[in-house]
């Protein structure tokens, strides 16, 4: 059972992907030109029509997969909120905002956190999606709730990196 009720009501929503993604060398898949995690979001615009914003952090990680972990763990262990290139400021125009990220230490890096602690949630409907390759959904859905607040969270999906190729019809099912 959807949780619009059928595909079309889900059509009729105005819908936003907010999303952190990042190419360059990636665990178990090499060096990619495009992110897992924007592969996803790129499915569900086009299986739901949703507007699409990349979450940017004004200083890229590193293109080495091993320094971005670095990186990455750093600015979870200070809590930081790095600077974005550009804010996403409002989003009183969308019902239904999917939130994506890879897993990086647990949860999604801190952009995502800086971005997402930005916007007003009230009343939305949230869905989740993480790539991984092996964390499954990590803290991220936990986090979301805690950030999100008077937002409906209410599913996700966690699709191995790996498979980003190969995963049009699980998000499809996902979001039907």
């Amino acid at each position: 059972m959807s949780l619009f009720g059928n595909k079309e009501s889900v059509k009729d929503k105005k819908s936003l992907v907010i999303y952190f993604s990042r190419a360059d060398e990636n665990y178990a898949v090499g060096s990619i030109d495009k992110g897992n995690t924007e592969v996803i979001a790129e499915y569900i615009g086009d299986i739901t029509g949703a507007d699409l914003f990349k979450v940017e952090p004004l200083k890229p990680y590193s293109k080495s997969y091993k320094e971005c972990c670095n990186e990455v763990a750093e600015e979870k262990r200070q809590n930081a909120r790095p600077e974005l290139k550009e804010y996403l400021n409002d989003i009183s125009n969308y019902e239904v905002i999917y939130i994506g990220s890879p897993i990086y230490w647990g949860t999604m890096p801190m952009c995502m956190f800086t971005q997402l602690e930005k916007l007003d949630f009230t009343g939305k409907k949230v869905m989740v999606f993480t790539t991984h390759e092996g964390s499954g959904l990590g803290n991220v859905v936990s986090d979301v709730k805690k950030i999100c607040k008077g937002a409906n969270v209410l599913d996700s999906l966690a699709i191995k990196g790996s498979s980003v190729y190969e995963a049009k019809e699980k998000v499809e099912k996902w979001i039907f």
